[in-house]
Parts: structure tokens; sequence; C-alpha cells
């Protein structure tokens, strides 16, 4: 598939999705926001996929919601039946394609992330960042609550009371703080933080897919369970991973040769 607003790369089995609007710091207008969808469906179908990077051409990530630009006048035109029926909108779309990619995503933190950009990077699983990555939840700037999934990602990551604190103070938060506060699980020097992000997806490509994939699954959906039902699911989970026979093998084999793996998804 080809796109206009974004890049997508794949080697190695990783697949990099570049944000292409730096003269707008990657603001998401409607083309680039309908384009991360897809670019996540594709690497969700694309079984040569293992690992997912998320990061921004230029000098930012994301800085939000694109509200450039002059409001439409006169009458417009009616959006079709399933748009209209549609309860999660874009916000949702995007939240929901991001955070149901069964293979693991990092965002490559480059620089400003604001509003639903900032969404956008929560939703990934693995945040690496750069000095020069800034957060800024920004919805309270514009008379909104969060969208994009923030108020549900947040909470997860940082806890109720310091998630709140950033929502409603809507301050800026630097690199170094990002990382003290969990926002940023890697912090490294901005000329090698695609080197960074790279490496930490092969740490996690040279294992079996389809466990990984699992793997990524059951702590996912357990952390809305009880510890029985989470129990009960892991059991379930473990089915998936011996389904790949060959995989399966491949780990026992190379145990006993005291050799590393090579896995191929079957």
């Amino acid at each position: 598939m080809s796109f206009e607003c974004l890049t997508y790369d794949k080697q190695d089995h990783i697949a990099t999705v570049t944000l292409n609007r730096p003269e707008r710091l990657n603001a998401l207008n409607r083309a680039l926001q309908l384009e991360v969808v897809a670019a996540a469906n594709e690497a969700r179908s694309d079984d040569d996929v293992w690992a997912i990077i998320v990061t921004g051409a230029g000098r930012g990530f994301c800085s939000g919601a694109d509200i450039s630009g002059p409001r439409p006048d006169g009458p417009q035109a009616t959006p079709p039946q399933n748009q209209l029926l549609d309860e999660f909108h874009w916000v949702g779309d995007q939240a929901m394609a991001i955070y149901n990619l069964d293979k693991p995503t990092i965002a490559a933190m480059n620089g400003v992330c604001a509003g639903a950009g900032m969404s956008l990077a929560l939703s990934c699983d693995l945040r690496v960042g750069s000095e020069n990555a800034r957060f800024r939840s920004v919805f309270l700037e514009r008379n909104l609550s969060p969208d994009s999934g923030m108020s549900w990602f947040l909470t997860r990551i940082l806890g109720y009371s310091r998630a709140i604190d950033l929502i409603l103070t809507s301050r800026d938060v630097a690199a170094d703080e990002a990382y003290r506060l969990g926002l940023l699980d890697r912090l490294v020097p901005h000329d090698r933080l695609m080197e960074e992000a790279l490496a930490l997806a092969h740490q996690i490509t040279r294992w079996p897919p389809v466990a990984v994939r699992a793997a990524k699954r059951v702590t996912q959906q357990n952390l809305n369970k009880d510890l029985e039902d989470g129990l009960r699911n892991e059991a379930y989970h473990l089915e998936y991973g011996r389904k790949a026979k060959n995989d399966s093998r491949e780990a026992l084999t190379a145990r006993m040769e005291k050799r590393d793996p090579v896995y191929t998804g079957t």
C-alpha cells in the first residue's frame, strides 16, 4: 500500500512507520489519521512483520490533531451512515488500531509529543525517547477532555494521581522527567534514537513471533481480570505457541545444540 502522509519501511521483520508532515510537526490531519490506521492494519496482516516502530519526521513526534486552516463554510456533505454510527470516531479508531495490533510496538520519540500525538505514543507498548522528547496533554487548552485513549493509557502507565496531574496542568514534561515518571522506557542520546529503537526491536524479534504475539495479548487482557481468570487466560494462550510446531521444535533443538535459534513463525 502507498502512503502520502507517512512512510512505511520494512526490514529484518521490523516495520518502521514515520509520520511525515514535518512542516506541521506531524500534526494529525484527516489523511494522516486514516493512514496511521491503515499502516497498523497492514503491519498486523503481514506475517513477515514481527515488531513495529512508530516515529516522526523532522523535529517532532506528533503535535496532536491539526486544527490549522479555516473552518468550512456553507452546507457540508452528509457523511455515510457508517461514519454517522461510528461510536469511536477517528480518535478511537487510532487508539484501537495501535493497541489491538497484537505485535510489539515501539514509539521512538524525537521531539514534541502532544494531545492526540501523545495518545498515539501511549498506545504503543514501549517508548524510547531522546533528550529532545517533550510531552504535553494539551486537551484542556482547547476546552476539551482527553481523547484518543489518553485517559485510559496514561492512568495505566503512570497511576491515577500522576496521570491526572499531567492532564489537569497541561504542562510540559521534558525527557528527563518523562523517564523518571515512566512515560519513557528508554532515554537515549538524540543522534542514536533510531539506532536504539531498532536495537530494542531486534531484542524482541529474536524470539518466536507467535509466542510474542500471544504474550502481548495475554498481558493486555489480564490488565482487566482477577487472578483466577488471569491464570485461566494464561493457560489458554499457551496453546498458541504450541501450534507453531516448527518454532517449538527449533527452541528445543537450539538449546540442546547450544546455538542461537532461528525462528520462522510457523
